[in-house]
Parts: structure tokens; C-alpha cells; sequence
């Protein structure tokens, strides 16, 4: 099949990429230096040249803070540009999956959130998020699977910034009032292309399994990188950050699990994995 990428050098944009090499797909990948994901002409010029029979949207505004003062970037981006996508999978009978967030929820639940759950976003990027999701779902049967923490190869991420602040003088001050599950780009391919390969279609919770929070999880990354650092416990309120985040967005698997008769290894076995190098 041939495959098109979206935002194909983020860290989940690559690691599709690299399964689609290693299996030899035929694929084409552009990121925002390459292509504007928000202008509808520019979408509907290449898709109707490369005419991929999956489509794999990774392109995303995730400043969290920087969206709630830039409401239009974010709402471009995560939103109205899957109107374009979908548009264009919709008139080529393309399968389009994309991806969306934790940050949907506003943590009220206190246990793993359902695909059935209420959404209600604290903030401007999950508002965007969630209005993307929809205009993925609505013209044709497009995958939108939700993510947690994601993390892989590349400097956007929580394990990569642990690490940098672990050099700084004094301890590490994480929160330990803020939790939801780190989810590894290796996990969300295998179950993405399980579910292409059985033709699902819908909206899916897709984090690695588990709960944690990012206090836990840094400990673990430094633990296992065999980095010795003091870790102080706070709370998210400490950091006076601009986006309002929920203090409890876990999400449960359980349901794309059984669908596809998999099992999703939990957020430990994968971080090891990762920092290991055993992809």
C-alpha cells in the first residue's frame, strides 16, 4: 500500500516511516517546512498527485501553554486542517488515521477514562484536539486514536527533558499531583497497523498500559538510565504554567485490545525498552 505522512519528522512521523521502510511500504512523508498542512489547496495538491491509500496524520500544534495565547495556530493545525485531510481521504476512498490527546478530559473522573467518557478540555489545545477529532470522524470511517505522554526519538518529549535537567545543579522538583500514562511511538505503531490490517475504523484509546504520574516517571527514567538525582515531589500548581492541565488523564486500552486481540505493554516494560535501545 502506499502511505502518506503528515508531519513526518516528529517523533511519531518518523517512527511510521521507519516501519514503512523496514517492511517496504511505499510511502511519502512532509513536515511544516514542507507543506501547510492548513492551507487546503496545498493538501489537495498532493494528495491528489501521490493518491496514498492510507493517509497517517502526525502534524500537530502541541505548545500546550503557547496555544492559549496563540488560539488560531492551534485551532489551524489540530483542527481545521483535518477538515481539508479528511476531505481529500474522503474523495480519494483514502483510510486516514490520525491522532489525538489526553487533554480532551478534565481529569474529574479519577480513574482510566473510556472511549464513551465525557470530554470537557481544560485548555486551548485540547479544545483544538477535540474539534480535530471530529472533523477527522465525520465525512468517512477515519481512525482517530487517542494518546497520552507520548515519547520516542527526538527532543519533544518528557524523557528527553528529564534528562537535561538532571545535569542542572540541585534537585528535580515533578509533579506528583499530574498522572496519565507515558506512551511509546514503537507501541502506537504495532497497534495502529494491527488495526489497518483489520480495517478499524472509529475512535480508540491508545496509550501503553499502566498509571503513573510524572513524578513516578521520572524516577523510573532516571532509575533506569542509572542516573543518581534527588527527585523533590510537587504539585502541578508549583509551576504556575499558562495552559490548565487535568491532574488525572489516564486513559484505558482495554477496549482496542480486545477488538484486536492484543496486548499493549505497560508504560515500565517499554521505558526500559526505550532507554535500552531494543526498539
Amino acid at each position: 500500500m502506499r502511505a502518506f505522512i503528515f508531519g513526518s519528522k516528529g517523533q511519531l512521523g518518523r517512527a511510521f516511516a521507519k516501519r514503512f521502510e523496514k517492511e517496504g511500504w511505499e510511502y511519502l512523508g512532509a513536515d511544516s517546512d514542507e507543506l501547510d498542512v492548513t492551507n487546503p489547496m496545498h493538501v489537495a495538491e498532493v494528495l491528489s498527485i501521490y493518491r496514498p491509500g492510507l493517509i497517517i496524520n502526525c502534524s500537530a500544534y502541541n505548545q500546550v501553554d503557547f496555544a492559549e495565547k496563540d488560539r488560531k495556530t492551534a485551532m489551524d493545525v489540530n483542527a481545521y486542517a483535518l477538515r481539508s485531510i479528511a476531505m481529500e481521504a474522503k474523495k480519494f476512498e483514502t483510510t486516514l488515521v490520525h491522532f489525538s490527546t489526553d487533554y480532551v478530559f478534565d481529569g474529574t473522573k479519577k480513574a482510566p477514562y473510556t472511549e464513551q467518557d465525557k470530554t470537557n478540555p481544560l485548555n486551548v489545545y485540547g479544545e483544538s484536539k477535540l474539534a480535530g477529532e471530529k472533523y477527522a470522524l465525520e465525512p468517512m470511517g477515519a481512525s482517530v486514536f487517542r494518546l497520552s505522554w507520548l515519547y520516542g526519538d527526538g527532543k519533544q518529549n518528557f524523557i528527553y527533558k528529564v534528562r537535561q535537567w538532571a545535569e542542572k545543579e540541585g534537585p528535580l522538583k515533578i509533579a506528583d499531583d499530574e498522572i496519565s500514562v507515558p506512551t511509546y511511538t514503537e507501541d502506537v505503531v504495532d497497534a495502529v497497523m494491527a488495526a489497518m490490517q483489520r480495517g478499524l475504523s472509529g475512535l480508540w484509546h491508545l496509550p501503553n498500559s499502566g498509571v503513573c504520574s510524572r513524578y513516578e516517571w521520572a524516577k523510573e527514567i532516571l532509575r533506569l538510565a542509572g542516573i543518581k538525582k534527588e527527585i523533590i515531589p510537587a504539585k502541578m500548581a508549583d509551576f504556575n504554567t499558562a495552559a490548565k492541565r487535568p491532574g488525572y488523564s489516564a486513559m484505558s486500552n482495554a477496549a482496542l485490545c480486545r477488538e484486536l486481540g492484543i496486548k499493549i505493554p505497560d508504560w515500565r516494560d517499554s521505558l526500559a525498552r526505550f532507554l535500552s535501545g531494543k526498539r
